[in-house]
């Protein structure tokens, strides 16, 4: 059986051999032969990957948009409502920095180990193997183990994404119709939803994705305007919210505001996909200027809805809107967005999963039937999160602070320590350090965060 061709999203299948790196014992220095020096210098990841369907850099600010800007901008206010006023105005836009100095070590650590071994490009979890595979000799042999650990991160924050992305719409659903008088529960929204989330998340090709995408960032952005156009009117003064909620609340704002921020399951993809790859990074490339918009609308709306609405604030902006036509369809309109925006989300764990099912199975019907039968399984597992968790503001802080804090703060600075460890990396380089403070921030986010979200869901089932 013949596979559809699929845009390069990571590197070969086949795995590092750790074997024979780990005879090789590093010096101060890389010492290369003229010819191999000359290989390294030439070698040239981008030109060497064979796209059926490459995407512009309009497709890509597209999808990182979308990647970046959906449930989360929505429920910016309710964490605003965790951190205070202008605490959540600095703490916003300080972790927009952190994530999107993040999402480029990510990008450069993979580019170098590209350069290194000669791969035309590497997914996340390729990057992390590899970085282990020629790091410090004591934990090269760690490398398979952190890139199964990392899999599983992406895959869980990947499938806690369509989860919310399931919950927001039915949610938003509910109450649109409730103003026509139809009274349904939010269970029986989830079940009407499958067939028409399953039927989307069918769609193998990133390529195919991006009119839907353009589509989705469309209502998107009239959904915001909208959604701004109620929360400037009649504003109240700020002193009639917290400046300040208090350090109790916080582990729940950090949780919210890195689900929001967390985009980096698709970085790489996007990067691999790119027909000029060159334009990603750069300080006026396509990620800062789709990061630096990002940061922009989730201060903005942040700050105006918590101010407008206070502690009544929802765990979607949306929901707290008046109930006249204009703003019931804006719920239908973002509720749509949402779903359209599913398939993207979706994209980056059936890569995951897949290929690991496809090794298990044998027969020709399995292999001919088993891709389906994978995407209709991970579809399923987040239907049964959302109707079991129909709490949306504490499933988001939850997935925010377990997996989003891991991929997005903790891993990116420990894979550039082991890439450029020793000889571009030593105990006196600024860049240990401040890899060693981002970590530090993230682990103690991931602990509190995590604890407190949990503790939130099972006060407010």
């Amino acid at each position: 059986m013949s596979d559809e061709k699929q845009p390069l999203l990571i590197g070969p299948s086949s795995p590092l051999d750790n074997t024979e790196i780990q005879n090789v014992e590093l010096g101060t220095g890389p010492v290369l032969s003229p010819k191999a020096e000359k290989t390294k210098n030439e070698y040239h990841p981008a030109s060497e990957r064979c796209l059926e369907h490459p995407t512009s850099n309009f497709d890509t600010m597209i999808h990182l948009l979308k990647g970046n800007i959906g449930t989360g901008i929505l429920a910016m206010p309710d964490a605003f409502k965790n951190a205070g006023l202008f605490f959540g105005v600095f703490g916003t836009l300080f972790m927009g920095a952190i994530c999107t100095h993040c999402m480029h070590i990510l990008v450069r650590c993979s580019n170098e180990l590209c350069i290194r071994n000669e791969r035309p490009a590497m997914s996340f979890a390729e990057v992390v193997e590899d970085a282990f595979a020629m790091g410090p000799v004591s934990l090269r042999s760690h490398a398979k183990k952190m890139k199964n650990i990392v899999n599983v991160f992406l895959v869980i924050t990947q499938l806690g994404f369509c989860c919310v992305y399931f919950l927001f719409v039915a949610t938003n659903l509910q109450d649109t119709m409730q103003y026509f008088h139809v009274n349904l529960t939010v269970h029986t929204y989830l079940a009407i939803l499958f067939p028409c989330i399953l039927a989307l998340a069918m769609v193998k090709n990133l390529k195919y994705l991006t009119p839907v995408s353009l589509i989705a960032s469309i209502m998107t952005a009239w959904g915001l305007v909208i959604t701004f156009y109620y929360i400037l009117q009649n504003l109240p003064h700020t002193s009639t919210v917290k400046a300040f909620a208090g350090w109790h609340h916080l582990p729940l704002y950090f949780g919210t505001a890195i689900y929001a921020f967390e985009g980096i399951g698709v970085v790489l993809p996007l990067e691999n996909n790119m027909k000029t790859p060159e334009d990603f990074g750069g300080w006026t490339g396509v990620l800062n200027t789709g990061m630096v918009i990002v940061a922009v609308l989730y201060t903005a709306i942040g700050f105006f809805g918590y101010l407008k609405y206070g502690d009544n604030v929802h765990g979607s902006i949306t929901l707290n809107l008046p109930d006249d036509l204009l703003a019931q369809s804006v719920r239908a309109v973002m509720a749509l967005s949402i779903f359209l925006s599913y398939g993207l989300q979706f994209y980056v764990p059936m890569n995951i999963v897949w290929p690991y099912v496809k090794s298990k199975l044998t027969s020709d019907y399995a292999l001919k039937h088993g891709e389906a039968a994978t995407r209709f399984v991970l579809v399923f597992v987040t239907f049964v999160a959302a109707a079991l968790i129909p709490n949306l503001s504490g499933i988001i802080s939850l997935v925010g602070a377990f997996s989003s804090s891991a991929l997005a703060i903790i891993f990116p600075p420990f894979i550039e320590i082991m890439t450029f460890w020793p000889d571009r990396l030593c105990k006196d380089d600024w860049m240990l350090w401040k890899n060693i403070a981002i970590i530090l921030f993230g682990l103690t986010g991931f602990v509190f965060g995590t604890y407190a979200s949990i503790e939130n869901i099972l006060q407010h089932p």
